[in-house]
């Protein structure tokens, strides 16, 4: 079966996102991360600094809270409708053509297709603390940051997925940046792309 297009998901600095990049451009195809945020603030009229964290980040302590804050009449939480158009927002570009897209469950979203690589990206945690304290070089990005962005992701792809984030079962491959390097994963899921795969 070919692969037409490929999803990345990711540890919070295991360099997933750059690996998108770098696969897109090995395979001539466009890379979607920040064009996601865009075009979804451009559609709900929400803030891309918003939509950047609400919509891969959940912001609750709890399934509770989580669950009942801030619904309307309907039932829906802006959440629940930042997640309605960002899943629009992934499906108007996958119409556009083979593309990797970095993110926002976009697994899940593609998962009745057949021609999808599902990848997450992990690696150790002193390889990632060194990725953001010492080339990000962002004062925002503290350890404290590293532990915490990883959770919200993991509770907000759970919510709407009801699926484990990071579980080896849920992807087609699984692969450590701090053991391969960066170039050597890209250089992976290509020869997987390359190859297809047996669905």
């Amino acid at each position: 079966m070919k692969v037409n297009y490929v999803t990345i998901s990711r540890e919070y600095g295991s360099g997933g996102r750059e690996i998108g990049k770098k696969l897109s451009e090995k395979l001539g195809i466009p890379c979607y991360d920040k064009e996601i945020i865009e075009e979804t603030a451009f559609k709900t009229g929400f803030a891309e600094e918003y939509v950047k964290k609400q919509g891969e980040y959940a912001n609750a302590r709890n399934w509770l809270e989580y669950s009942f804050s801030s619904r309307n009449s309907y039932g829906m939480s802006p959440e629940d409708y930042l997640w309605a158009k960002q899943r629009e927002v992934i499906l108007d570009l996958v119409k556009k053509g083979p593309c990797v897209i970095v993110g926002r469950c976009a697994d899940y979203i593609l998962r009745d297709r057949t021609d999808v690589l599902n990848v997450f990206i992990h690696a150790d945690y002193k390889y990632r603390r060194h990725r953001i304290t010492d080339i990000y070089k962002d004062p925002e990005h503290t350890e404290k940051m590293l532990n915490d962005i990883d959770k919200k992701r993991k509770f907000n792809y759970k919510y709407y997925t009801e699926q484990e984030w990071g579980k080896s079962q849920n992807y087609d491959l699984t692969l450590s940046s701090s053991a391969l390097g960066l170039d050597q994963c890209v250089d992976l899921i290509y020869g997987v792309v390359e190859k297809g795969l047996e669905r």
